[in-house]
């Protein structure tokens, strides 16, 4: 709840309590008096902008993400303030009273509520507390649920991930992860190419494509990933060229966005006005880039991605311009922002081609067993 000179695209609370600031009156809701009541409340957004609570009995990530990908529908008017938006996390809710504080806060701030309530009377009291108190809502587990259950044969446990009754044993796909997570640590920024050969994947670039995230990001899914940079002078190894070549995948990126991170990067590293012109010039970036743009032509087998790069919103850009007014922080924060969901929405690209390259689908997939 932080307050900025200017709202990024979608300002987010997260807390672990609900809001304490109203009493109920029967059907109606009074404001209390307490002046200390305010403990717990969101932050102050009445500048403008609605607001969406989401509610989970555990982590939040499914409803998050829901949302997330749902305003990814709106970026049209949201980077331009035609429909701000204000969203707010609310984790850990299991039990009914911290339920109906929050879908009253709700109901004073004309929120939407989105949840996410494994346990079927909690569900059913947010549905029912959200009409009562006409809180535009969206159960988002429930109707998967029901629709897995009838197709399965069986009933849900009605328990959230991470309940004391559920039980998680450390499978052999947890080992993978592990091990391929300090696989892709030990491989990062072109480290020990001799061990090329032992990645699933291996992702070739300039500097601050994403290389290093995306490749984290992959070894959570259980992927060895190694990454190569792409350096103007410098040879790339030849065990980039000696292994399956399939494995390999380019990443690109528009030269103005790539400017954009890369002087925010300089900045936080201090680098001094040469370096920084070195660095991230718009004729250095762009003779990088086309030097990398040559390397990939030369092997047609690597698929070059940047596509989900270059549909960062052009907000981000016109920030960068104007940093002086907003605020390098709230610059900072707008670009982690945009190439987090960048990073996520590639690895989806590069999962599906290499899962189709390995099992040679006729139909893209990606495919796991439960």
């Amino acid at each position: 709840g932080v307050k900025l000179d200017q709202r990024p695209l979608v300002q987010k609370l997260v807390t672990d309590h609900p809001l304490r600031r109203f009493r109920e009156g029967g059907d109606q809701l009074e404001e209390s008096d307490d002046e200390h009541d305010d403990e717990g409340c969101v932050a102050d957004m009445s500048e403008g902008g609605k607001h969406i609570y989401m509610v989970s009995d555990g982590t939040g990530w499914t409803a998050e993400h829901s949302v997330t990908a749902a305003l990814g529908q709106f970026e049209y008017c949201l980077v331009d303030r035609g429909c701000s938006v204000n969203t707010h996390l609310f984790s850990g809710i299991d039990d009914v009273e911290k339920l109906m504080e929050i879908i009253k806060q709700a109901a004073r701030e004309n929120a939407m509520l989105i949840y996410t309530l494994a346990d079927e009377n909690m569900a059913a009291s947010a549905r029912h507390a959200c009409k009562r108190w006409g809180v535009p809502s969206t159960d988002i587990l429930s109707p998967i649920t029901e629709a897995i259950s009838l197709h399965l044969g069986v009933s849900p446990s009605g328990l959230p991930r991470g309940a004391p009754g559920r039980k998680f044993p450390l499978s052999e796909d947890y080992f993978k992860r592990i091990d391929a997570i300090e696989f892709t640590i030990k491989q990062d920024d072109g480290a020990l190419p001799n061990n090329l050969h032992k990645s699933d994947i291996v992702l070739a670039g300039v500097s601050r494509t994403g290389k290093t995230p995306l490749s984290i990001y992959l070894a959570q899914k259980g992927f060895k990933v190694a990454n190569v940079p792409i350096v103007m002078g410098v040879p790339l190894p030849k065990t980039l060229f000696e292994i399956d070549q399939e494995k390999v995948f380019a990443l690109t990126i528009n030269p103005v966005v790539l400017q954009t991170i890369r002087r925010a990067r300089a900045k936080t590293l201090g680098f001094n006005d040469y370096m920084k012109t070195n660095y991230s010039d718009m004729d250095h970036v762009r003779e990088e880039l086309d030097f990398a743009c040559k390397i990939f032509a030369q092997n047609p087998t690597w698929p070059v991605i940047g596509e989900y790069f270059i549909s960062i919103p052009i907000y981000a850009l016109t920030l960068s311009s104007n940093s002086s007014k907003v605020g390098f922080n709230v610059l900072f924060m707008m670009i982690a922002e945009v190439t987090g969901k960048a990073i996520e929405e590639t690895a989806v690209t590069v999962l599906r081609l290499y899962q189709d390259r390995k099992n040679r689908c006729s139909m893209p997939r990606i495919s796991k067993r439960y």
